[in-house]
C-alpha cells in the first residue's frame, strides 16, 4: 500500500473511533435530562449503559468464534451506516414512543451499540494490519483519537444543550450523526488491508485453552470497568454529590477526564515503553482518585480526582490490547474480539454497579439518617458510596498488572 492509501485508511478508522466515543457517551451526558423529563430511575439510566455494552459484548463474541464467516472489509465499511440509523432512531424515541420514551431509547441504543461493537472488534485489527515502524504506538494513537473525540463531543454536547435547552436533546443525537456520515465517505474510498481470521471455529479453542489469554481478558475487563465507570458517571456525580453546576461539571470534570485520557494515550504513542509498569502504576493512581472523589467534600478536589482518573486509566484498555497482541501475534481478529468482549463486560458492569448502589443507598432509611448526620442528601451519600464501589475495579487490577509487569520481557523503544 502507498503512504497515501495508508493515511486514508487511518483517517477513516480515526473518524469511526470518534463516532464510538460519541455514541458510547451520549446517554451519560443526557442522564439527568432523561431523569428530569421522563422520570427515569438511576438504575434504568445505568441499564442503558449495560445494554450498550451488552450488545457490544454479543457482537464481540460472535466475531470471537465466527469471524471467518464474515466479509471483513464489507463489514467495516457498513459500520457508519448502522451508527447513523441508531442515532436517528434514538432521536425519534419521543415521537415513536410518546407513552414510553425509555423503550425508544433502548431500541436506538441497541442499534448504535451494534455499530460500536463492530468498531471495537474490527478497527484495531485494521490498524494492526497496516505497515508501521512501531505498531504498539500506532495502537495507542488510535485509542488517543477516541479520547480526543470524547473531549470534543463532551464540550460540543454540553454547549449545545446549554444553548438549545435540555428539552431539545433530540437535535444533539441528529447532529452527532454527521460524524459517521463523514466516516462513510472516507471508507468508500479506502482500500483496507487483509486481516487474519481463524480458518474454522475449532481453531479458536486452541487460543481459549491458553491461560495467558484469560489473564489478558481479565486485565482489560478491570481496565474497562475502571475507565468507563468514572467516565459514565462523573457528570451526574459532580452535579449531585459535589454540587457543581452541570455546565461546569461536564466541561471541567467529564471533558477534563477525557483530556487526561487523551494525554495519557498520546504520551504513550510518542514516548511510551514498558506497558506492564504503566498499567500497574495507572491502577494505583486510579484507586487513589476514586477514593478521593468519594470521601472528599471539597468540590474542586473532587472534580480534579474525577478528571485525573482519566490519566491513570488511559492505558488500561489499549495497554491490555498491546499485551494480548504481543503474546498472540497470530490471533488476528479473534484476539481483538475476545479482548473487546472483556473490555465491554467491564464497561457494562462498572457503571451499572454505581447505579444500583446509588438507588439502594438513596432509598435506605439507615442511609438517610447517616446522610443527615454528615450534612448530605441520601442521593449524595449514595453516589459517594457508589464511587467506593467503583474503586474496587482498579484495586483488583493491581495484582494482575503487577504480574504482567514482572513477567513481560517486551519493551517499547
Amino acid at each position: 500500500m502507498t503512504e497515501k492509501k495508508i493515511k486514508l485508511v487511518k483517517y477513516a478508522c480515526y473518524t469511526v473511533n470518534i463516532t464510538m466515543a460519541a455514541i458510547g457517551n451520549l446517554s451519560p451526558i443526557l442522564f439527568l435530562t432523561f431523569r428530569g423529563l421522563y422520570n427515569v430511575s438511576y438504575s434504568l439510566l445505568g441499564l442503558l449503559i449495560v445494554i450498550n455494552f451488552t450488545v457490544q459484548l454479543i457482537v464481540d463474541l460472535i466475531f470471537s468464534f465466527f469471524s471467518h464467516k464474515f466479509n471483513i472489509e464489507k463489514t467495516v465499511k457498513i459500520i457508519p451506516y448502522i451508527s447513523i440509523v441508531g442515532l436517528l432512531f434514538y432521536a425519534a424515541a419521543p415521537f415513536l414512543f410518546p407513552g414510553n420514551v425509555y423503550l425508544g431509547l433502548v431500541l436506538g441504543t441497541v442499534i448504535f451499540s451494534s455499530a460500536a461493537g463492530l468498531i471495537e472488534v474490527l478497527i484495531s485489527p485494521v490498524i494492526a494490519a497496516l505497515p508501521a515502524k512501531d505498531p504498539d504506538r500506532e495502537m495507542s494513537k488510535l485509542h488517543s483519537v477516541y479520547a480526543w473525540g470524547l473531549v470534543g463531543f463532551v464540550i460540543f454536547a454540553t454547549l449545545f444543550l446549554f444553548l438549545v435547552g435540555n428539552e431539545n436533546w433530540q437535535w444533539l443525537a441528529i447532529a452527532v450523526s454527521a460524524v459517521p456520515l463523514f466516516s462513510a465517505v472516507l471508507f468508500s474510498k479506502a482500500e483496507l488491508p487483509e486481516m487474519k481470521t481463524p480458518e474454522k471455529t475449532s481453531a479458536t479453542f486452541e487460543f481459549i485453552k491458553d491461560k495467558g489469554l484469560w489473564l489478558c481478558f481479565f486485565a482489560i475487563f478491570l481496565g474497562g470497568a475502571s475507565e468507563c465507570t468514572m467516565a459514565q458517571w462523573s457528570s451526574g456525580y459532580l452535579e449531585q454529590a459535589a454540587g457543581i453546576p452541570k455546565l461546569w461539571g461536564d466541561i471541567f470534570g467529564v471533558a477534563l477526564n477525557a483530556v487526561m485520557l487523551g494525554i495519557g494515550r498520546t504520551l504513550y504513542s510518542k514516548i511510551g515503553k514498558n506497558i506492564g509498569k504503566v498499567l500497574f502504576f495507572g491502577a494505583l493512581g486510579a484507586v487513589a482518585c476514586y477514593f478521593t472523589a468519594a470521601v472528599c467534600n471539597v468540590s474542586f478536589i473532587g472534580l480534579f480526582a474525577c478528571a485525573f482518573t482519566g490519566f491513570c486509566t488511559s492505558m488500561m484498555w489499549p495497554g491490555s490490547l498491546i499485551v494480548a497482541q504481543d503474546r498472540f501475534p497470530a490471533g488476528g481478529v479473534f484476539i481483538f474480539a475476545m479482548m473487546a468482549a472483556g473490555g465491554d463486560l467491564g464497561a457494562s458492569v462498572g457503571p451499572q454497579l454505581i447505579g444500583i448502589v446509588t438507588d439502594a443507598v438513596s432509598a435506605s432509611p439507615i442511609a438517610a439518617e447517616l446522610a443527615s448526620t454528615l450534612g448530605l442528601l441520601p442521593e449524595q451519600l449514595g453516589m459517594k458510596i457508589g464511587m467506593i464501589g467503583g474503586m474496587l475495579f482498579p484495586l483488583a487490577a493491581i495484582p494482575i498488572y503487577f504480574h504482567i509487569w514482572k513477567r513481560s520481557k517486551r519493551t517499547v523503544a
